[in-house]
């Protein structure tokens, strides 16, 4: 799905560097991207910092309680235990000491926040603790400024732990270690990453779920939850992967004939199986329909909208469609028919 919009408030005080600005969730990532802005560009601040750490912690949130929650009916699984880490070596060299203040990074990685309620706030990791170890093994070392090399290692080694046991971790605070012990928390294997920029944007490529700044300054959390929800049903329906197999034009053809009908399908699959990750993640799936009878409405287009997506009304009736053929007391969680689509050619 994508969108266009004024410039982001949140976005404008961002410098270039922070192009690769990622915050990581235990194998859940989110991803600060700032779009180039013109010269002269303010320079960064805690406030800034202050703002985006709310914001990484809102989609934080909304992805941790849907990874968690529809876990049985992902194929691949990853610890997601709540926290959102980032690496100071994702700033750029001139922006770290700032960084420094507002976060702390006594080692490498630190962790910017937590998110409520999840396995690592029960285990009492805070915001601001820096990452000195993970099942004992040392977290990267981090180098140089403005790229990714530190973050990916780091998810790497994350991704190399089983997601049904205990994370143990060694946290430095006020330049004292501390040993905990997360319990395991099994969750949907996908990086969810917020892109601060003009653009309303919403993309999922099999292995991360990308949302703009923008959805997150219009929308209330319900409604941001209803566009996660139906961009990580891409990633659990494995449509990148089936989209490429069947050969299917992502460029100025996307939208024609075979093309188009495709893409439409998998739009279409992928509202249907929002509705019960919404559901068994405890959101009524009734608000996808009001989304797109609403808000969602007004920022589809009409006449104007991609032929890769149905009309948001036909989106609406569709998943109301959806919502109707759930069974009488329907278990929670509950895997839909929709998922057998998943080992299928897209044809």
């Amino acid at each position: 799905m994508s969108f266009v919009s004024r410039s982001s408030a949140v976005s404008a005080p961002l410098v270039r560097s922070w192009r690769y600005r990622l915050a990581t969730i235990l194998s859940a990532c989110l991803t600060i991207g700032a779009a180039p802005v013109p010269a002269p560009i303010p320079p960064a601040d805690v406030a800034t910092l202050e703002a985006l750490r709310a914001a990484d912690l809102r989609l934080g949130a909304i992805g941790y309680r849907l990874a968690i929650a529809n876990a049985p009916l992902c194929t691949d699984l990853a610890p997601v235990t709540g926290m959102i880490v980032h690496a100071i070596d994702q700033y750029g060299v001139d922006e770290q000491a700032v960084a420094r203040r507002a976060f702390g990074f006594a080692t490498g990685v630190a962790v910017e926040a937590v998110v409520p309620g999840s396995a690592a706030a029960r285990a009492g990791v805070q915001a601001n603790d820096s990452i000195v170890s993970v099942d004992g093994r040392s977290v990267p070392v981090a180098t140089g400024g403005g790229h990714l090399a530190t973050r990916d290692a780091f998810v790497a080694l994350l991704d190399s732990l089983p997601a049904d046991r205990p994370l143990r971790m060694v946290l430095r605070s006020a330049g004292v270690d501390r040993a905990v012990t997360i319990a395991a928390s099994p969750g949907c294997r996908t990086l969810f990453e917020l892109k601060v920029g003009p653009s309303l944007d919403a993309v999922a490529d099999g292995r991360l779920v990308q949302i703009s700044s923008q959805f997150l300054e219009r929308f209330a959390d319900p409604q941001l939850a209803v566009v996660v929800a139906h961009e990580l049903s891409h990633n659990i329906l494995c449509h990148h992967a089936r989209l490429e197999a069947a050969k299917v034009s992502r460029g100025l053809f996307r939208e024609l004939g075979r093309n188009g009908r495709i893409f439409r399908s998998t739009e279409d699959d992928a509202d249907r199986l929002g509705v019960h990750l919404l559901r068994n993640a405890g959101w009524d799936p009734s608000l996808a329909v009001a989304f797109w009878k609403g808000p969602g409405a007004r920022i589809d287009g009409g006449i104007f909208h991609s032929r890769t997506h149905s009309s948001a009304g036909k989106r609406a009736e569709l998943i109301a469609a959806e919502i109707a053929a759930l069974p009488p007391r329907a278990p929670i969680p509950y895997r839909p028919p929709v998922l057998t689509t998943r080992d299928r050619p897209l044809e």
